[in-house]
């Protein structure tokens, strides 16, 4: 399993490699016929495409038979052991608009659980790559999550639920609970390079409404095996099927949870 686990991670970065070249080929040259709404305030773009059809066929040349979960085009569901959990532009918006902050993300699935996670940041030339007890590193060097204990020093990192607007109401009285707490939250637009950021210690937590498995998978990996702690909602472990995660280094996260829980008991299922 090691061998094949490495081997993996070899083919996820050279997809991830080629894909980030796409990315930034492309960046500031769209145009309005390269964007397509898929519902409102979410985007695709002939860049998303591309970038998605890079990984797929360089994953699928080196492991014919495994599956895929793709944001802009494949969902299959057929029974296999290994599927490739992918975002292949993650923070469409901001790319549209020259926004500095996007990336792609790419998890395996093993069986139901995430074995290996590979998100990368192709303007700042980081990739942060976890695989299942081996860590968690940032272009090879090892990260951990951090190790502040007071909630009220912590910076946080969050998003606005755009695709639940009828949980908007409950969300701000969310936010502005644990703004109240804490040292300051930011709003960057890209789910996963905030996991990322989670677990290199940039930041001590995540929490978001509505997010789809493809944002989340490989971040949730990475913060786990850099020490860090993954729930849903109600602090289990069902966030890829929810999209509503929190996520934080280990002395933050139940304070966290305890404000979620306390606004969204009983309005969300979990």
């Amino acid at each position: 399993m090691n061998n094949e686990k490495s081997e993996f991670l070899g083919t996820a970065f050279r997809a991830a490699m080629l894909a980030g070249d796409i990315i930034l080929s492309k960046l500031g040259k769209l145009s309005r016929e390269n964007i397509d709404v898929k519902q409102a305030s979410d985007f695709v773009t002939s860049v998303d495409r591309e970038s998605e059809l890079i990984i797929i066929e360089t994953i699928r040349k080196k492991f014919p038979g495994h599956r895929f979960l793709a944001e802009e085009s494949l969902r299959e569901v057929e029974d296999a052991n290994y599927r490739w959990i992918i975002d292949p532009l993650d923070g469409t918006t901001n790319y549209i608009h020259g926004y500095p902050v996007f990336s792609l993300s790419i998890a395996l699935e093993f069986n139901g659980e995430i074995i290996l996670g590979v998100i990368f940041d192709p303007l700042s030339d980081e990739i942060f790559t976890a695989e299942t007890g081996k860590g968690a590193f940032l272009n090879g060097k090892p990260v951990r999550i951090s190790t502040l204990t007071d909630l009220t020093d912590s910076l946080l990192a969050t998003g606005f639920p755009f695709r639940k607007r009828d949980l908007i109401d409950p969300y701000l009285k969310l936010f502005k609970n644990i703004f109240n707490r804490v040292s300051d939250i930011r709003r960057a637009g890209s789910a996963a390079l905030d996991l990322a950021y989670v677990a290199s210690g940039r930041c001590e937590g995540f929490f978001e409404i509505g997010l789809g498995p493809w944002d989340i998978a490989a971040g949730s990996l990475l913060i786990k095996e850099a020490g860090g702690i993954v729930t849903d909602f109600g602090g289990g472990n069902d966030f890829l099927l929810t999209g509503n995660i929190v996520a934080a280094a280990p002395a933050i996260h139940g304070e966290i949870l305890k404000e979620v829980k306390a606004v969204f008991q009983g309005a969300i299922d979990r």
